[in-house]
């Protein structure tokens, strides 16, 4: 099996600089960093709702998450400023190729209806941004242990400085964007 890290080194490299004329191999955009998130509103009330989220994300990324708290305080939703109300990590080096292989081999096909992910997610700035809507498509994830159902984002960080050299990257790494 060819892991994505070498995958990239051997393949993306090239059609990247053959694709868009650079002239340095250090001006091939690269994935930097992927940023799980998952946000928890029931912690509001229910502080424990957190427990079973850390433990989700921890059996999918490989790493302990950090608990994130609010920034403002918002009367309507009854949340106060420092109140945790989600988790998130950040992979980077192995850690990361590993859970974006998973990502595109596995959780994704498994995805119900899937035609491919959208490709209007990007942000202007290189970085691409995909949604899931539960955690139970990741095989690490026994369905009899799960407490509740909790979606997810996942943010593709990139040195790519447009969407379209993003896209590329994304695409040539075996991200399977809808309409091809």
């Amino acid at each position: 099996m060819v892991r994505l890290k070498d995958k990239y080194m051997g393949e993306v490299i090239p059609a990247m600089q053959q694709k868009f004329n650079y002239k340095n191999i250090m001006e091939v955009p690269k994935l930097e960093k992927v940023v799980i998130n998952m946000g928890v509103g029931e912690a509001t009330q229910n502080p424990k709702a957190l427990d079973g989220a850390v433990a989700d994300l921890t059996a999918i990324s490989g790493q302990k998450p950090v608990i994130t708290r609010a920034k403002k305080s918002i009367a309507a939703f009854k949340l106060r400023a420092g109140v945790p109300i989600g988790v998130k990590v950040t992979l980077r080096g192995d850690r990361m190729y590993e859970f974006v292989d998973k990502l595109f081999n596995v959780v994704l096909p498994r995805v119900r209806d899937f035609r491919g992910v959208s490709p209007k997610a990007f942000d202007g700035r290189g970085n691409y941004t995909l949604g899931l809507k539960e955690q139970l498509m990741f095989p690490e994830i026994d369905y009899d242990k799960v407490d509740k159902t909790r979606g997810m984002d996942i943010v593709f960080v990139t040195t790519a400085l447009s969407d379209e050299e993003s896209k590329e990257l994304l695409t040539l790494m075996g991200m399977p964007f809808a309409g091809k």
